[in-house]
């Protein structure tokens, strides 16, 4: 027998193919770029690489030009040590914080904003300082944050029952039984975010590990999300779909598919403090995090080795130094550094081909990341519709996708409803296995992206295909890991992070949780590791 939920499904799929049908006869100008996937493919295919005749030498290689490795290189640089390499897979180092800018709006391929830090993330507190991003403190001590990066109002709306409401959490037309539980949900995840451990830490904290250790806590990562909604009662479609959501937008996964910890630290480690900001606040820009990426390149240009795949990196025979064995996609040649020390900042399931010495550690596999696509729309006019103004973050309610995010949102002058604009559109591809989830999207073309995404869009804005002049697409394959049941305080997490020696680690990975905050922290104390390693020396 069928499932109410399969049979939703197929006839939203059903609508869905019929509106592609409708519009197949325009053809949207676009590509498909970036994430390079037949590069990275080279690793999992079997063939051999070449070794280099020539050898290149540099005090550390650092391997993976996300923001982990750009913080580690950064940090390295900051304190001295100039002679660094950093090897980056892709044509421009920033990884999951890509952005690309057209005529209209500069835009973001993947993260788009951060939340404002408590006081456990010192190092990005420290950064944004730095940046300028925090511009002073008030009498009381709290950071003043730069106007133009909080994201302006209105922040978020939903489209439901025919027209859009504010906020996100499902409340339009919602009975009273609804209500109570999305209350009820809200106040729990209130109370969570000043909980605390018997150590004193707070139960859930960024960066991951400065959370609490109690085992009242750390019980809520054996059970999945749902589970943990069922304990409680809370059955309210509504809520599982605003719960769901969370979980599909920060992981790629479902509330099924997420431990209890990671899910509810999505809400309960929202726990920042500002002068002129609510704690939920959040900063953004029109590149989303790639203002991060741009900055934090500043001055390493000429370190960077982009259409790099590091294929090796091991300790060299005798020790005393590090191998890292990559190919030159430009040169189309092997290149081979060796250096005092190296950081590796790839995802696990890169790092645990190229450091053949993980092997003998017998590492439990880490969760598999769901793979993503981003359409990023440009219109030659803001998207018109029924009820709440066009917000900075826009969803759809019982969609698939994650909706959309307003490029020109932050822009001071605010342009009209005539001006143009780029959407930025998401979706996780979590409904089923990975695998074929990721062969499939690796077979679609941009004419099939392009329908997907404009035939979501169309319940909210009917008439979006007469304004949308481009499409340009990026398809991640293996987006960002996901905090399933037991990994993040199960053991192996920690192990995957240990250094080998003089080759040390660092990656959102290895937190559990692919956000900024984590991926920059982790590159920052894995760089002033080495540089006490190698002063010790």
């Amino acid at each position: 027998m069928i499932s109410r939920r399969r049979f939703l499904d197929a006839a939203v799929g059903a609508a869905l193919l019929a509106g592609c049908e409708r519009e197949k006869s325009r053809v949207v100008p676009g590509e498909i770029t970036g994430a390079s996937f037949r590069r990275g493919h080279r690793l999992w295919q079997g063939g051999r690489f070449p070794v280099a005749a020539e050898t290149l030498r540099c005090d550390v290689a650092v391997v993976g030009g996300g923001i982990a490795g750009l913080a580690a290189a950064r940090r390295l640089d900051r304190g001295g040590t100039r002679n660094i390499a950093l090897l980056e897979l892709e044509d421009e180092a920033g990884g999951n914080s890509a952005f690309s800018a057209n005529a209209v709006s500069a835009y973001p391929w993947g993260a788009h904003y951060v939340t404002l830090p408590a006081e456990e993330a010192g190092e990005v507190i420290a950064l944004y300082e730095e940046l300028g991003l925090i511009t002073g403190r008030d009498g009381a001590g709290r950071p003043i944050y730069d106007e133009r990066a909080l994201v302006m109002d209105p922040p978020e709306r939903l489209w439901m029952l025919g027209r859009w409401q504010e906020g996100l959490s499902p409340k339009l037309g919602a009975s009273d039984v609804e209500l109570r539980e999305l209350a009820a949900f809200q106040r729990e995840t209130r109370r969570l975010r000043d909980a605390r451990g018997a150590d004193g830490r707070r139960a859930f904290a960024i960066p991951v590990d400065r959370s609490s250790r109690d085992p009242e806590w750390l019980a809520l990562d054996k059970i999945t999300m749902g589970e943990w909604l069922d304990a409680r009662g809370w059955r309210s479609p509504r809520l599982r779909w605003f719960v769901d959501y969370a979980c599909r937008d920060d992981f790629g996964a479902t509330l099924d598919q997420v431990s209890a910890w990671g899910a509810l630290h999505y809400y309960a480690a929202r726990n920042g403090i500002a002068a002129n900001a609510e704690t939920d606040a959040v900063l953004t820009w029109p590149e989303g995090n790639g203002f991060l990426t741009r900055r934090l390149r500043e001055g390493l240009e000429d370190r960077v080795h982009s259409a790099c795949l590091a294929w090796r990196v091991e300790a060299k025979p005798g020790g005393g130094s590090v191998i890292v064995d990559a190919w030159d996609f430009r040169l189309e040649r092997p290149v081979r550094w060796e250096a005092r020390a190296a950081v590796v900042c790839t995802p696990l399931h890169v790092t645990r081909r190229v450091v053949p010495a993980l092997r003998e550690r017998r590492l439990a596999p880490p969760p598999d990341p769901a793979p993503w696509v981003v359409v990023n729309l440009t219109l030659d006019r803001r998207p018109a519709g029924q009820g709440f103004a066009l917000a900075w973050d826009n969803v759809l309610y019982d969609s698939r996708s994650l909706g959309y995010v307003v490029a020109t949102h932050q822009r001071l002058d605010r342009p009209g409803a005539d001006a143009p604009t780029v959407l930025t559109w998401y979706q996780p591809l979590c409904d089923g296995p990975l695998g074929p989830e990721r062969v499939r999207a690796m077979e679609r073309t941009h004419a099939d992206w392009c329908e997907l995404a404009l035939a979501d869009l169309r319940r909210a804005h009917p008439d979006i295909d007469r304004s949308v002049q481009r499409a340009d697409v990026r398809v991640w394959g293996h987006g960002m890991t996901r905090p399933a049941p037991g990994w993040t305080w199960g053991g192996s997490r920690e192990q995957w992070a240990e250094p080998l020696g003089t080759i040390h680690f660092a990656h959102s990975d290895l937190s559990g949780i692919s956000i900024f905050e984590e991926a920059y922290t982790r590159g920052v104390l894995a760089a002033e590791a080495v540089a006490a390693q190698m002063a010790a020396v």
